[in-house]
């Protein structure tokens, strides 16, 4: 069942480069619309209301998982099948790179205000009052992480644990974009989420940042850049994967990230990253063409582990 697992692998993130994410019923959100419904019911300003709501949620769809590899048992084609469709549900490549791609263009013609009604669709960042060189840092930072959280993380469990990997990383994700906040309502709720999120992350994000490093010469990056920064600027970022990804792409693209960072609950000092000059527009185009090679390396890895482990 290796090679079924591997072809479906493939054959995911070929639907994903040509189709992108499913028009209508998405799957992911039909699941961000059942939590935010149980969100209603079970919600309470305490860790342990988030922790069971977080558990029932990931834990229901890693079930699901289950029973589906259960029921291809021994049946290759559908089992290719079936992996194929849950990659393809859950990655996100193809749609980081056009709206990336789109922040880009509108930057490179001073289109600020589309610019700015675009970001929100990358990262949950308050894009008002941000000028061109903000948006662009944002954007950058943002195919970065996005890179990892909805390319290689996906592949990674994908390979390792199959549908059941690729749905309960997806669930666990979700969960953690919609309560995992240091807000006042999600301080307390959200934190499960978040911390399972981060213990999800903490392989795959490594992997991304190796992966950066590996594909920076193909888009004109710097690989020695991508380590350097990658090994010194990491660890201050206050996510413990983020700025895995974020340092590695400020690297290769040598610019410089992080710093002052506005959300709607708050704001937020970051770290710098890198140590080059502020990124502009074709930054954040050079940005996602290194997301789109990380993401070819990435399904080459899976599929290398889906195959032999």
């Amino acid at each position: 069942m290796s090679a079924a697992r591997t072809v479906g692998l493939l054959l995911g993130v070929a639907a994903d480069a040509v189709l992108g994410d499913p028009k209508r019923w998405h799957p992911v959100a039909g699941f961000g619309r059942a939590a935010q419904r149980l969100e209603r019911v079970v919600y309470r300003d305490d860790k342990a209301a988030g922790a069971a709501y977080a558990g029932v949620l990931a834990g229901t769809t890693l079930l699901f998982g289950v029973a589906v590899e259960r029921a291809t048992r021994n049946r290759p084609v559908l089992r290719t099948l079936g992996t194929a469709v849950a990659t393809w549900t859950v990655l996100g490549g193809r749609s980081l790179a056009v709206e990336g791609a789109a922040i880009g263009r509108e930057l490179e013609a001073g289109d600020l205000a589309d610019a700015r009604q675009r970001l929100p669709h990358l990262c949950g960042r308050d894009p008002g009052g941000l000028d061109a060189g903000a948006l662009a840092r944002a954007a950058v930072e943002s195919v970065a992480e996005n890179t990892s959280d909805a390319v290689v993380a996906p592949l990674f469990w994908g390979a390792f644990a199959g549908v059941p990997g690729l749905l309960a990383y997806r669930a666990v994700n979700t969960l953690d974009a919609m309560v995992g906040y240091r807000s006042a309502r999600y301080r307390r709720f959200g934190w499960a989420a978040a911390r399972l999120d981060d213990v999800v992350n903490l392989a795959p994000a490594r992997l991304a940042a190796a992966l950066t490093v590996a594909g920076a010469p193909v888009v004109g990056g710097s690989a020695r850049g991508a380590w350097s920064a990658w090994r010194r600027d990491a660890a201050a970022h206050p996510s413990p994967n983020a700025g895995q990804v974020e340092a590695a792409f400020a690297g290769a693209l040598e610019v410089r990230l992080g710093g002052r960072t506005a959300y709607e609950h708050g704001v937020e000092d970051r770290p710098v990253l890198g140590d080059g000059r502020l990124p502009d527009a074709g930054h954040v185009t050079r940005a996602v063409e290194l997301s789109r090679v990380v993401g070819v390396l990435a399904a080459a890895v899976a599929a290398l582990i889906s195959l032999f482990r």
